[in-house]
């Protein structure tokens, strides 16, 4: 099937691209059969590779769907047909290279096209499908320890290709670099993807299963503080039996990156007294952290500007996100780096005793390959030091490449945040607010349609690579844009597709009513996705089991309407 390469790359300062299997550069070795394909790339001078693909025909019909999973855990993942576009950033953001990288930083716009149809592209994984059929093919690499495997479409020219980013590889003459490892599993949805991450990948089942309770965020944002935090832990006394998890978010902190330096006006007795107060009620303590970033104005960053990472192009302090008035990244291969990182959380986890914590912007730490390290590479080398700072503690993770944490971390988010007005959509790559600042402009960004398109088609990574989060949903009456059916929807879909289960309201405000959906949303039940389907572009048809109930909820995306009541 795959019968051409395309290779760039550099011997000295000279650009070269070979298209053979065997030429200037390297020799190719494919091995390619009906269960899984192989790829061996040898040496044969010192080279520095800049990108590899290799190029297969594939016939595409207007019912054949391509799954594309995202860049990272917050990027839109879902099925595409070949009339439809992935819009990356809006037009605004494309003027010129810096503003592209800024607006990007969060995705894989620097280095991968979007905007075209037909053209998709997606990670680790992908699977191909025929719409209304469940049988599906799937295409899924090992593990993204040498780079990141990236399978790409191009549905309109009956084109599949799958791309290893190999950016910034440093090979010597004779040494060999495996390019692919990847799998094709073929049948029913759940058995090809049993298949892939137990048997192929390795993964064992999370031992987080199911996760129902309180995270800070999205209502108060960094403007938490002791009063508040213990106000909404009391406020979930009518819920409790259902609750096993409550989570601190930003703010604590005095800035991004001095996790142990306490805003003592907000919180006078600490964080090791908040966490007693957690367990008092019976509940699991998690606590959100940015491990790798340092805010501008950070001690961290000022104390330390030798530790933060630098670009590539021009040596300059390179920005990791835009958040807080924008942050750097620390260098995860400098020794000082790593035990301060193990310092903080040995604090975190065994002084103050959170049971959980949840990283947040980890695809930082690979936004540029560095030191002859590919992207996924660098990725996976950070979260393996994360997993070994953290022990047994569990670590949710957030804003990271899935490929990289499957079967590592012991849950993830799958979907960007959700917002709090239903309204704001990004499913096509523009907000209805678009030019507030280059923020809001990408698939990463916060949105509740995305985070719902990425909920549902992310179930399948429930309980297999970790377990799924889905980001909160809303019961409040104030500071929220949703009507009260489009709270039972996210409620309900998060419920049927997910397992980490947060509200960020404060449940001591609630009437019976809605203690009564809280209890029921919080509850473990047995779910089974069967079928997930886009039936135009803005429905989508859910069918379910549940506790071995068939179930099918249908919803429009944009205006919110569905069947929930039905199927509550």
């Amino acid at each position: 099937m795959f019968e051409k390469i395309r290779a760039q790359f550099q011997i000295g300062k000279v650009d070269v691209q070979q298209n053979a299997f065997d030429g200037r550069g390297f020799t190719f070795e494919l091995k390619e059969d009906k269960k899984s394909i192989k790829g061996v790339l040898k040496a044969k001078v010192n080279l520095t590779m800049k990108s590899f693909e290799i190029i297969g025909e594939k016939d595409f019909d207007d019912d054949d769907l391509f799954y594309a999973n995202g860049y990272q855990a917050w990027t839109t993942s879902r099925e595409f047909c070949k009339n439809d576009t992935f819009k990356g950033l809006i037009k605004a953001a494309n003027i010129n290279k810096f503003l592209k990288h800024f607006a990007g930083l969060s995705g894989d716009y620097h280095f991968e096209e979007y905007g075209q149809e037909g053209r998709f592209h997606g990670y680790t994984y992908c699977y191909f499908r025929e719409k209304g059929e469940k049988e599906i093919k799937l295409y899924g690499s090992r593990s993204e320890r040498q780079g990141f495997t990236i399978f790409a479409v191009d549905m309109k020219d009956d084109k599949f290709i799958i791309r290893k980013d190999v950016e910034g590889l440093a090979l010597s003459a004779g040494q060999e670099y495996e390019m692919f490892d990847i799998a094709i599993i073929k049948g029913d949805m759940d058995d090809v993807m049993d298949k892939y991450f137990f048997d192929f990948v390795g993964c064992k089942k999370p031992e987080i299963k199911h996760l129902a309770g309180y995270t800070s965020w999205y209502n108060y944002f960094q403007n938490i503080s002791e009063e508040i935090i213990l106000r909404d832990l009391n406020g979930l006394d009518r819920a409790s039996e259902e609750v096993n998890i409550f989570q601190v978010d930003d703010g604590y902190q005095q800035a991004v990156g001095d996790w142990l330096l306490i805003d003592e006006k907000k919180f006078p007795n600490g964080m090791k007294y908040i966490a007693d107060k957690i367990h008092e009620k019976g509940y699991k303590a998690g606590i959100w952290l940015a491990p790798f970033s340092a805010q501008v104005s950070s001690k961290l960053a000022k104390d330390h500007p030798d530790w933060l990472l630098t670009h590539n192009r021009n040596g300059k302090k390179m920005l990791g996100c835009q958040g807080w008035g924008g942050a750097y990244t620390i260098d995860i291969y400098i020794p000082e780096v790593r035990e301060y990182i193990k310092h903080f959380f040995d604090v975190v986890l065994n002084e103050w005793g959170f049971d959980m914590v949840k990283l947040d912007f980890l695809y930082s730490q690979c936004i540029e390959p560095r030191n002859g390290k590919t992207r996924g590479e660098i990725m996976c080398d950070g979260v393996d030091l994360l997993r070994e700072a953290c022990g047994d503690k569990w670590i949710l993770g957030c804003g990271v490449p899935i490929g990289s944490c499957m079967g590592i971390f012991d849950a993830c988010r799958i979907s960007c945040d959700a917002n709090k007005d239903w309204s704001f959509k990004l499913s096509n790559g523009l907000s209805q607010t678009a030019l507030l600042g280059l923020v809001h402009v990408n698939q990463e960004s916060p949105s509740s349609q995305n985070a719902i398109i990425n909920t549902v088609f992310r179930n399948h990574l429930d309980g297999r690579a970790f377990c799924n989060d889905p980001d909160v949903f809303f019961l409040r009456d104030f500071n929220l844009g949703y009507t009260w059916e489009q709270k039972l929807l996210h409620g309900k879909i998060n419920t049927v597709c997910g397992n980490v289960l947060f509200v960020s309201d404060n449940a001591g405000d609630f009437d019976d009513e809605r203690i009564g959906y809280l209890k029921e949303f919080f509850k473990d039940k047995n779910y089974k996705v069967n079928m997930a389907e886009f039936e135009s572009d803005d429905v989508i048809r859910l069918e379910f089991t549940e506790n071995g109930e068939e179930k099918t909820l249908t919803f429009n995306l944009t205006t919110g309407e569905s069947n929930v009541k039905e199927v509550l």
